[in-house]
């Protein structure tokens, strides 16, 4: 049985070793040192992850956990509550964004109910414990045995996948009124006022922010959540798909591959995943920079750079999707170019 502290023990330290061996491989590639920038990085960070300087790409699949929120009834979305089930079914259909843009890069992508406010949902597998979490605004968002539970629970979905042969992990999120609870999280991980990390979500009226700032101050006043522990952030003041992205990012890490972000949401769950493993901060690869207006904040307190500026909000994991291919050209780039020893050849390092 998979407990909270075997969990953490099992994601283990970069291999240090493949990571000095991927470093002078791509030194000495045909090529000016350094010059494909942080193309060089990743694959020094993958080498480290797989536990060997041959990397290779394999095969990589989004998991986005969908799940409905209680916050929802204090009038901070105004996309309606029944478009989470709606919008799950089309994912199975593959007709939203992320399996558009995922089926362009050959990435799975599976959704999971892990909280959804319908009945059970055809071709769709569930860890739902309820339909929908409480009102943050007025209470936590679920007990600390349930956000245990479920981490532990999508934890294991996700190291079942890498079992399975997955060799890439994506995390991508589906929730009416989910932004609100990250801008929770964001705000007690980080320190900063909620004013800071409150952003328009899925197209917000703007001149009504003051209104979702006000939920979410009350959401941290009524709770209290501890910073320091990510499990009691989730329980008070996230929800069922913000807990279920943490475990997938953790069990990810547990299981030895990366786990490519996707925006906001995620960020908030990478905040958790670090207060409960701080190892699990080496596996994750940050795929673009969201335009929500805490994400700055969030990605300056997990010192990660993303590689992608399009001013994406859409979320579901469409952002992991894009980046996805960074990690294909990042192997490419080891395997297939030749090496300046070959030719005889040698090029000034940088002053």
């Amino acid at each position: 049985m998979l407990t909270l502290e075997h969990l953490v023990h099992l994601i283990r330290p970069l291999d240090e070793p493949a990571m000095q061996l991927a470093r002078h491989h791509i030194d000495g590639l045909f090529k000016p040192v350094g010059s494909l920038g942080r193309l060089e990085e990743l694959a020094v960070q993958l080498a480290g992850i797989y536990r060997t300087p041959d990397i290779h790409p394999g095969a990589k699949e989004i998991i986005v956990m969908a799940a409905d929120h209680g916050v929802f009834d204090e009038g901070i979305a105004v996309t309606p509550r029944e478009v989470t089930a709606s919008q799950a079914l089309n994912m199975t259909r593959g007709l939203t964004g992320v399996c558009a843009l995922a089926a362009a890069s050959g990435v799975k992508v599976q959704i999971v109910d892990i909280g959804i406010d319908s009945e059970p949902l055809p071709g769709m597998p569930s860890l739902k414990l309820a339909r929908g979490c409480a009102n943050i605004a007025k209470g936590a968002a679920m007990s600390r045995h349930d956000a245990e539970h479920l981490l532990l629970a999508s934890a294991r979905y996700a190291m079942d996948k890498v079992a399975s042969g997955v060799r890439v992990l994506g995390v991508g999120e589906l929730g009416i009124g989910n932004t609100t609870p990250a801008a929770a999280m964001v705000s007690v991980m980080t320190g900063a006022a909620p004013e800071q990390a409150v952003g328009l979500g899925a197209n917000f009226p703007s001149h009504r922010l003051h209104h979702k700032v006000e939920v979410v101050r009350s959401a941290i006043a009524v709770n209290r959540p501890d910073a320091s522990d990510g499990i009691d952030v989730l329980a008070k003041v996230g929800g069922f798909d913000l807990v279920g992205m943490t475990g997938v990012i953790l069990g990810g890490a547990a299981a030895g591959v990366p786990v490519v972000l996707d925006g906001f949401l995620s960020y908030a769950c990478a905040l958790a995943a670090c207060r409960i493993a701080p190892g699990a901060w080496h596996y994750l690869v940050p795929s673009h920079h969201s335009a929500e207006k805490g994400s700055q904040l969030a990605l300056a307190h997990l010192d990660l750079k993303p590689f992608i500026h399009l001013e994406l909000r859409l979320g579901e994991g469409s952002g992991a999707a894009m980046a996805m291919p960074f990690i294909d050209a990042a192997c490419a780039m080891v395997q297939r170019m030749g090496r300046m020893a070959d030719n005889h050849v040698e090029l000034p390092r940088p002053a």
